[in-house]
Order: C-alpha cells, then sequence, then structure tokens
C-alpha cells in the first residue's frame, strides 16, 4: 500500500472516531451507542470489499490516536505479515463456505455450521467456529442485513460551535466583463445559534472557493468541533479532509438523498432568497457580496430567531468561554502536499522549476507544502521543517570551490544570500 493509500485509510478512520475523541464528557453509554451506530452503519472503506467495522477495531483506533497525543499518522494501516489469508480457516474450507452460502443464500449461521459438518467440508484439523463463519461471510457481503426503522429527530447542537452546516446555494446572474455569468452562495451556518460564520457569492463552487470561506469563517468565529458537509465533489476532496483533520475538526457527510439533516442551512437559503434576493438590485458580484455582507451583520444577525427566541448573535456570544480561536498561522493549514524525492545533487523539481534542498535531505522522499500561484514552498521530511525552498541559481553554484572530499571550503556571498559547504545559510 502507499502512502497517499495508507493516508485515505487513515483519513477515512479519523471521520469514524471523530465523534468519540472530539467531544468531551461523553458518558459510557453515550460511547456504545455511537460505537453501535458505527458498526450498524455500511461504509465504503478504501481498499477494501468489506462493509462494516467491527467494535474492537474502532476502540483500538481511537486508543491509537489518543495515545499519540491526536497524530493523524497513529491511525495509519500497518502491514500484515499473512496479508490475504484466513487466519481461521484453510483455503478449501472458505471456498467451500462460500460455495454453500450461495447454494443456502437464506440459512443462518448455525444451519451453514451444520452443513459444513454433515457433508465433511471441514479440512482435517481446522477449528470452524460461528463467529468465524459470520465474520467471513460479512467480509464478502454475503449476510443479510436487517433492516432498521431510521430514527429521525430534530437536534440542535449544545453551544455555539459545537457543529457547524455547510452547503451551496444556486443564485442569481451578475454581470461580468459584459455577460450574464451564474453565482453560487457559498455559507456556513452554526447549529446552536443560527449565526452564519461567512457566506459569500462566487462565479463557481470549486474547491478552493469553498476553502476561501472555510478559512474566512475560521478567522472570525473560531473552530468548530464539527463540520457537516454534503457530498458534492468539494466536500469529498482529500485535501478538504486532510485541513479538517489537521485542525481537529470532525468532517461529517451527510447521507446521499438525505436532505433532512441539512434542514438549517436549507431553512436559512430559502430565506436569503426572500428577504434578501428579492429586494437586491445591484448587477455585479461585488455588489451582491457587499449587500449580503451588510444585510447579514445588520437585519439577520440581529433578528430573533422564531426557533431559537434569541437573535443569532445574541445567543451566539453568550456563550464563548469554550469556543477554539484559530491559530495563527491558520493559513498554513491550507496548503496543499506534493511528495518529492530529493536528487543526488540536492535538487528538486517542482512544477516545472528547480529547487536546491539541504544536503541532508539527499536521496530522501520530502513533502512540499505550498499555495496554489506562491513560490513560498516549504520542506518536510518525517514531520520536521527543514525551511523554504529557494530556486537553484546555477551561476553561483558553478563557483563554489570544493575539496578532494567534495566539501566546499569558501563563502560565497552574492546578491546577499551566502553558501558555505554547497548548504544554504
Amino acid at each position: 500500500m502507499t502512502k497517499d493509500e495508507k493516508k485515505e485509510v487513515a483519513l477515512f478512520r479519523y471521520s469514524i472516531i471523530s465523534e468519540l475523541v472530539n467531544v468531551k464528557g461523553l458518558n459510557w453509554g453515550e460511547q456504545e451507542r455511537i460505537i453501535r451506530e458505527k458498526c450498524a452503519h455500511r461504509w465504503s472503506i478504501p481498499f477494501s470489499e468489506k462493509t462494516s467495522i467491527g467494535r474492537s477495531s474502532i476502540i483500538n483506533w481511537v486508543k491509537a490516536y489518543r495515545e499519540s497525543n491526536g497524530n493523524i499518522n497513529s491511525l495509519y494501516p500497518r502491514e500484515r505479515s499473512d496479508k490475504g489469508n484466513s487466519r481461521a480457516l484453510s483455503q478449501d474450507t472458505c471456498l467451500a463456505l462460500l460455495a454453500l452460502r450461495k447454494e443456502m443464500p437464506r440459512a443462518t449461521v448455525p444451519v451453514l455450521l451444520d452443513q459444513m459438518k454433515t457433508r465433511n467440508l471441514i479440512t482435517p484439523g481446522t477449528e470452524l467456529k460461528k463467529t468465524t463463519i459470520y465474520r467471513l461471510l460479512n467480509q464478502y457481503g454475503m449476510m443479510k442485513q436487517v433492516a432498521i426503522p431510521e430514527d429521525r429527530r430534530k437536534f440542535e447542537a449544545q453551544g455555539p460551535n459545537d457543529l457547524w452546516q455547510s452547503d451551496v446555494m444556486h443564485g442569481p446572474r451578475v454581470n461580468v466583463d459584459g455577460k450574464l455569468k451564474k453565482t453560487y452562495l457559498i455559507a456556513i451556518i452554526d447549529d446552536h445559534s443560527r449565526l452564519i460564520p461567512h457566506a459569500q457569492f462566487y462565479l463557481s463552487e470549486a474547491l478552493a472557493l469553498y476553502l476561501d470561506t472555510l478559512e474566512q469563517a475560521f478567522l472570525k468565529r473560531g473552530l468548530p468541533v464539527k463540520l457537516y458537509v454534503d457530498n458534492g465533489p468539494a466536500f469529498r476532496s482529500k485535501h478538504l479532509e486532510y485541513i479538517t483533520a489537521s485542525l481537529n475538526i470532525a468532517l461529517i457527510h451527510a447521507r446521499p438523498y438525505r436532505p433532512q439533516g441539512k434542514g438549517k442551512i436549507e431553512r436559512w437559503f430559502k430565506t436569503v432568497r426572500t428577504s434578501f434576493l428579492t429586494h437586491f438590485t445591484g448587477t455585479c458580484l461585488l455588489d451582491l457580496n457587499e449587500s449580503l455582507d451588510i444585510w447579514i451583520n445588520d437585519i439577520y444577525h440581529q433578528k430573533k430567531h422564531g426557533a431559537t427566541g434569541q437573535s443569532p448573535f445574541e445567543r451566539f456570544t453568550s456563550n464563548m468561554e469554550c469556543l477554539r480561536p484559530a491559530p495563527e498561522d491558520l493559513r498554513d493549514y491550507f496548503r496543499k502536499v506534493a511528495r518529492r524525492k530529493v536528487a543526488k545533487d540536492r535538487s528538486i523539481t517542482f512544477e516545472g522549476s528547480l529547487y536546491e534542498a539541504p544536503v541532508a535531505l539527499i536521496g530522501k522522499q520530502v513533502e512540499l507544502l505550498y499555495h496554489d500561484n506562491d513560490n513560498h514552498i516549504e520542506i518536510k521530511w518525517q514531520n520536521k521543517s527543514y525551511g523554504i525552498l529557494r530556486p537553484v541559481d546555477l551561476h553561483v553554484n558553478c563557483r563554489v570551490k570544493r575539496d578532494e572530499n567534495n566539501i566546499s571550503d569558501v563563502i560565497i556571498t552574492t546578491k546577499g544570500i551566502e553558501y558555505k559547504g554547497g548548504n544554504l545559510l
């Protein structure tokens, strides 16, 4: 499994345990309820044919994450020495059991066990247990799932920033360089107070624009415990998953074709259409966003909400002692990550440009952290920063003198930059 694949598995595991590791004060009963719900749910598990998760797996992930002080690397999968083989059954027994299941699709596990013994299909020396049969059949999706009636209830987060809901609304057309173009309103609402951490119209609903909204919301209102989003391409981005996991935010995706869970943000979009857009008279994107900002802060945030009995601003600010402020280096958390191998001449090629890396990293697989359209690129190896990459200066390199051990013994200063021993100081 490659490092990127292991990272994807780790992010999936974090999404499973995030409710257990992020919410403080959970009693035993609440923890067990969450675990039972996770175990009963059918999942699309990265790089696995399994569709369910066992209780022991969830507990082990929680334990590993807590013991590592919240390091996402603790959730990376570890290779098994007997990968691909059943540790409890021989291959012949496994194949016989799967064939029997196809023959008797409605049979219970005890009936299958009796049939395996009666037909002498168990390899001599193999102990076949009911739990082993269940695990094998469940792994291949051959256990009949009992439909559980869906329990739908109204809910509200206990405090501000406990839960944010986010979605995109199709907006009006505006004049852009003489042409009418469609807009998209990307918005975030605080579930407890109904306050809007940030909302803005864009000409697209691309990931970069959603991240811009998210970053501004963090700067204005702090960090949420959970972020509840839709299943669109931007919301399913691995980059978004990495950002939220790094900031210790649980990223939760709505169930497909279940709009009930996004009721608060959908209701706010309806308010925008009826109370804001009907009175908007501008023509360009700048007018649209300026008017929206005024309407949110001066009207919506100050008006008493029918469901809470308080204005969104009053309800949000009345209980702020537990809010997490955004870190000072918040923008760094939104950087993309690329992996490159440092060449023998300690150079790195990235997006068509050549950069110099420290000598100590020659031959190492390093991480490059960067923003689009920004040449400020940080280099890391094993979670340690080695500073900012600088473009290769071929004219300076050709004048560096070296001894018989290939070590530079002079310092050359040019354009305010010093080099010593071939290393950038």
